[in-house]
């Protein structure tokens, strides 16, 4: 499949496929990417609805590979993605699945560097837009379109407020933020939308905080 740009493939004027399929794919591609916080070596990717159904020929495949390579939606090398994938040894797969979905633009990404991995769900929206429903398990509503800190913690009394109060500490503006358990009282997951990239001194903030294990940060 070939694009004589980037713009036969994405905004702002686009030929034939859509931002759903393209932009909105990529961009699920970089978040995944971004919450493995290594370089992947390996990604499989399970498509649901419209996704599974015209991921070759709206250009699905070539922008979620381009994500979880590190180009971002505007990037001119998302076309020759799977070039780029087989110079960097990315091994990868494409899943078409026949389970009902919510949305139709649907993909679960399995991503990893060697034994490391990550795995979200995510749809595109439209326009380019993406939502993160699901995170190693964790049920959530994560936009992807703002900077965004997840803090994996114990279920705790006191832990959201010390998080809250940290950043507040930091002059850190909270957009949204949600919490997500499993079971109470164990691993818990908490999704902090802000208004500006993170630091990497902040999230080493977070965590040294009592009952934090992990903070990761998606950025834009």
């Amino acid at each position: 499949m070939q694009f004589r740009s980037v713009f036969d493939i994405m905004g702002p004027v686009m030929i034939g496929p859509s931002s759903s399929h393209t932009a909105g794919a990529a961009r699920i591609g970089l978040v995944a990417r971004q919450l493995l916080e290594k370089e992947p070596t390996w990604v499989t990717f399970h498509l649901y609805g419209s996704f599974a159904k015209t991921y070759q020929g709206h250009g699905t495949d070539v922008a979620l590979i381009g994500g979880v390579l590190g180009f971002d939606t505007f990037d001119e090398r998302i076309t020759q993605a799977f070039e780029h994938a087989k110079n960097s040894g990315l091994k990868y797969s494409f899943q078409e699945e026949d389970a009902q979905v919510e949305h139709p633009n649907t993909v679960r990404i399995r991503i990893g560097h060697d034994n490391d991995q990550v795995e979200l769900v995510g749809i595109s929206i439209g326009g380019g837009k993406v939502e993160i429903k699901e995170v190693n398990g964790f049920k959530l509503r994560l936009s992807g379109n703002h900077p965004a800190i997840l803090v994996v913690h114990h279920d705790r009394y006191g832990t959201i407020a010390s998080v809250a109060t940290n950043l507040a500490d930091k002059k850190m503006n909270i957009g949204h933020m949600e919490v997500s358990r499993k079971e109470e009282g164990k691993e818990a997951l908490m999704v902090i939308e802000v208004d500006e990239n993170v630091d990497e001194s902040i999230l080493r903030g977070l965590e040294s905080l009592e009952h934090v294990t992990k903070v990761t940060k998606i950025h834009e």
